[in-house]
C-alpha cells in the first residue's frame, strides 16, 4: 500500500507522518501542494504544522491549493484521507467535514499527552479499534476548538460522525468534547491531536507499563492498511 503525505510551505509534521506510515507497514509518498498529481496512491495524509503561517485562518490557505483539487476528487471517490490537526482544518476549510476549528477558549497554544475515547470503530482510519476504546495520543494546538451548529452537532452525534472525544480534559473548548470526526461515508477523518508521534515506543506518551511507551496512534494506520488490503 502506498499512502501520500502532502507537503504545504508551513507543514512541519508531514516527516513524522511518513515515519508512521513506514512504521505501520505501507510505503510512504511525498506529495507536493503545488502539483496536480497524487502519484497513484491509495490513501492520502494531510499532516499537522501552520500551512501558509495560519494566515487568514488556519488551513483555509491550504484548502485551496493546487492539489486539493485531487484530494477532494479522490475523496469523494472513497480514497481514506486522514487530516491531523492543521490537515482537520484544511479538511473542514475545504468542505470535505462540516464545522470549523478556531482559537483555543483559553487563547493560549496546548501542548499535552491527550485522552480520548473512540466514538466510531467503523471508518477506514479507526477499524482496528473497538469502540469505546480509551487511546492516549499527543496534542498540540493553538486553534482546536471545534464548532459547529447546534443542528450539525445534533446530526454529527445522531449519525455516528463523532470518531474520537476528548475525555478527562477538554483541551481547547471544542463544542461537546469532540477531538475528530468523520464524514457520511467514513473515508475521510480529521482530528486535532496527533497520532504520529505515538507509534514507536521510546518516543509516544507515558503508559503504565513504562515512560514514552505509548503507541496508540499505531492503530490509525495500520487500520487503513487493513482497509486498503481488505478491497
Amino acid at each position: 500500500m502506498r499512502i501520500g503525505v502532502i507537503t504545504f510551505p508551513g507543514s512541519l509534521d508531514e516527516r513524522d507522518a511518513q515515519r508512521a506510515i513506514r512504521i505501520a507497514g505501507a510505503e510512504p509518498v511525498a506529495l507536493w501542494h503545488g502539483e496536480h498529481d497524487l502519484h497513484g496512491v491509495d490513501a492520502l495524509v494531510l499532516p499537522g504544522g501552520f500551512s501558509y503561517g495560519d494566515y487568514l485562518r488556519a488551513g483555509a490557505i491550504a484548502s485551496v491549493s493546487p492539489i486539493m483539487a485531487e484530494v477532494i476528487d479522490a475523496a469523494n471517490k472513497g480514497m481514506p484521507v486522514l487530516g491531523i490537526c492543521n490537515g482537520f482544518q484544511m479538511l473542514t476549510e475545504a468542505h470535505l467535514l462540516p464545522g470549523g476549528l478556531i482559537r483555543n477558549e483559553s487563547g493560549h497554544f496546548v501542548r499535552r499527552d491527550q485522552k480520548l475515547r473512540v466514538e466510531n470503530a467503523d471508518t477506514a482510519w479507526t477499524a482496528n479499534f473497538t469502540a469505546n476504546d480509551e487511546i492516549v495520543i499527543p496534542l498540540k494546538n493553538g486553534e482546536g476548538g471545534f464548532i459547529a451548529s447546534e443542528d450539525e452537532l445534533d446530526r454529527l452525534e445522531g449519525e455516528g460522525h463523532v470518531v474520537f472525544r476528548y475525555l478527562e480534559k477538554n483541551p481547547n473548548g471544542s463544542l461537546r468534547d469532540i477531538a475528530g470526526i468523520t464524514n457520511d461515508r467514513g473515508n475521510v477523518v480529521g482530528l486535532m491531536p496527533h497520532p504520529e508521534h505515538a507509534v514507536e515506543p521510546g518516543f509516544g506518551p507515558d503508559t503504565t507499563d513504562a515512560m514514552r511507551s505509548g503507541v496508540d496512534g499505531l492503530t490509525l494506520f495500520t487500520s487503513a492498511i487493513a482497509q486498503l488490503q481488505a478491497v
